[in-house]
């Protein structure tokens, strides 16, 4: 029942932080599935968080993927006949939509302010409702509409979803998929900004792009039924939904940067072999018919079957990713090892960072590589008897170590200055628990690994965000209760 031949999937990563390697391993499978029926392969930019969404994020993105061996046919680097590719530059489509779905009594108009929204969510809470948002401006006629934005008034455009009932989409790993109407809010369309939210403008890019398959992770499908109903609102066909099962930790919980490095970035400057990283990923879920471990893209290609996908959460296990990079490091010719650690490892531009940080501090030139290590390996180790600043108490570490990561995660672009800056502000809003002293020491001996080490912010920004947010996610875990 699944039309095979030329299908057209996408991956829509939004620029709004770090590369995720969660993007790479959708991407793959989107990648692999439009090889092997003949079809491309579309990588679109859902920058519709106006608020967060950053030039540097996407060059970023766009990069790790690159470097994690993607290939897209149409994107906003690449171009192609369904462009643009941008959600930003497509704002004036998805205001047109809108108000279709308004005419056609699909959408409405809704002006409920902060506060209203508030109060609702409160009685929701008591209520133990499964929605919050109670509709109240769902059935107002047409003139109280008009007499309102004449006034000024500022609104957002819902969709009408039902009340009753349950709604129905067919997934093809997963056969049927039912959800009750009752868990699913009016959920809005178009902000008050005039910007579409991530639903609509999904939507209506799928059905402009041609997307025949929406193979996502799973933890869309309890959005799914918002879309069936746009779909259907619109009289669109909708795709065919294939949601992949979320990577998980060891523990089982979902993947994140609190448990595991999930930054794309992380894994290249570590040192993990693009092809590698692929080949671990293609077997996260899915294997091959002779069920061995090591095998190419165009291998997986060539095999690839929906029915070979386990719906078992997989466990992204950095030990047996390591493992197999060690396999793919092995088969490299000696000259081409030696180009990637160059390109990798000790690329020029890192070098030239180096050299004035580390020129005031040099006696010999042999100095110059363990003074200079902690910019170019993952491996630094510290126990919490080493950073627990005097007179501060663990449980104290732990919680400003938490809020810190989290706070570092945000700084963008990653620059000495914004650093300086960024820990300013932070130690501002933590003074109470925080000395300065306790403070910078102990970001020094985290992002450095010595209590002495050249200047902070400089040596922050060459060590890069990647290993610094490492660092500080392994220093914090020393101190978990």
């Amino acid at each position: 029942n699944v039309m095979k031949q030329n299908p057209r999937v996408r991956i829509a990563p939004s620029p709004t932080g770090d590369p995720h390697v969660g993007t790479a391993y959708v991407g793959l499978f989107n990648m692999v599935f439009a090889r092997k029926w003949g079809g491309s392969f579309v990588l679109r930019i859902e920058d519709t968080d106006q608020t967060r969404s950053t030039q540097e994020s996407e060059d970023a993105i766009l990069h790790s993927l690159k470097w994690a061996g993607l290939e897209w046919d149409e994107g906003p680097d690449v171009g192609g006949d369904f462009g643009p590719y941008r959600q930003s530059e497509r704002t004036d489509l998805y205001q047109k939509f809108a108000m279709k779905l308004v005419e056609s009594g699909n959408a409405y108009h809704c002006f409920a302010t902060a506060e209203e929204l508030a109060e609702m969510r409160k009685v929701a809470r008591e209520k133990k409702l499964g929605t919050s948002y109670d509709r109240r401006y769902r059935d107002l006629d047409a003139a109280e509409v008009q007499a309102r934005i004449d006034a000024g008034e500022s609104y957002v455009i819902r969709l009408k979803f039902p009340t009753e009932g349950s709604t129905t989409f067919h997934d093809e790993l997963r056969g049927d998929v039912t959800i009750d109407n009752g868990q699913i809010d009016d959920q809005i369309l178009l902000k008050s900004d005039g910007f579409p939210t991530y639903h609509l403008a999904n939507v209506v890019d799928d059905h402009l792009m041609g997307i025949t398959h929406v193979i996502r992770a799973e933890e869309w499908i309890s959005s799914t039924p918002k879309h069936v109903r746009l779909y259907e609102a619109f009289g669109w066909e909708p795709p065919v939904f294939v949601h992949l099962p979320l990577l998980r930790n060891l523990d089982k919980s979902k993947i994140s940067k609190r448990k595991n490095p999930v930054s794309l970035e992380f894994f290249r400057r570590a040192g993990y072999l693009p092809e590698a990283l692929l080949n671990f990923l293609g077997m996260m879920g899915w294997s091959m018919p002779d069920e061995r471990e090591k095998f190419t893209v165009a291998e997986m290609v060539e095999s690839f079957t929906w029915d070979r996908v386990s719906l078992a959460g997989p466990v992204f296990n950095v030990e047996k990713l390591e493992w197999l990079n060690g396999l793919y490091i092995r088969d490299l010719p000696a000259a081409e090892l030696k180009k990637r650690i160059m390109e990798e490892i000790l690329p020029d531009s890192l070098f030239d960072a180096m050299l004035p940080l580390l020129q005031e501090r040099l006696r010999r030139l042999d100095d110059f590589f363990p003074m200079g290590t902690f910019f170019l390996t993952t491996d630094i180790q510290w126990t919490a008897e080493d950073l627990l600043p005097k007179g501060m108490d663990k449980k104290t570490v732990y919680r400003g170590l938490k809020d810190l990561s989290g706070f570092l995660d945000t700084l963008n672009p990653w620059n000495a200055e914004i650093i300086e800056q960024g820990l300013a502000d932070w130690h501002e809003r933590n003074q109470e628990a925080w000395s300065k002293r306790n403070m910078y020491i102990l970001v020094r001996k985290i992002a450095t690994g010595r209590k002495a080490s050249p200047p902070l912010f400089e040596s922050m920004e060459t060590v890069g965000k990647a290993f610094c947010q490492d660092r500080f996610r392994r220093a914090m875990l020393l101190f978990r209760p």
